[in-house]
C-alpha cells in the first residue's frame, strides 16, 4: 500500500476510542480498526502518509492520556512490508 501505519495501545476501551476519535480528527488519516489484545488492551490502528500518521499519533495518545487511559505502546512504521499487511484489517 505504500502508506504509514500508525499504532496506539491503551490499557482499556475508553481510551482506545478516545485515542481513535483524535488521531482522526487531528490529521487526514484512515481509521482501519482496533485490536484486542487481552488482559483489558486495546490496539488502535491508522494510515496515511508519514507527517498526518506521526501527528495522529501523537494527538491520540495526548487524548487518551487524558480520560486516564494507561497509554503502554504507540508506533509509527513509515512504510510496513507487505508482509506486514496480511497481520492487518482488511480495508473496504
Amino acid at each position: 500500500m505504500g502508506e504509514a501505519l500508525g499504532l496506539i495501545e491503551t490499557k482499556g476501551y475508553v481510551g482506545a476510542v478516545e485515542a481513535a476519535d483524535a488521531m482522526a480528527k487531528a490529521a487526514n488519516v484512515t481509521l482501519i480498526g482496533y485490536q484486542k489484545v487481552g488482559a483489558g488492551l486495546v490496539t488502535v490502528m491508522v494510515r496515511g502518509d508519514v507527517g498526518a500518521v506521526k501527528a495522529a499519533v501523537d494527538a491520540g495518545h495526548v487524548a487518551a492520556t487524558n480520560v486516564g487511559e494507561e497509554v503502554l505502546a504507540r508506533h509509527v512504521i513509515p512504510r510496513p512490508h507487505t508482509d506486514v499487511e496480511k497481520l492487518l484489517p482488511k480495508q473496504a
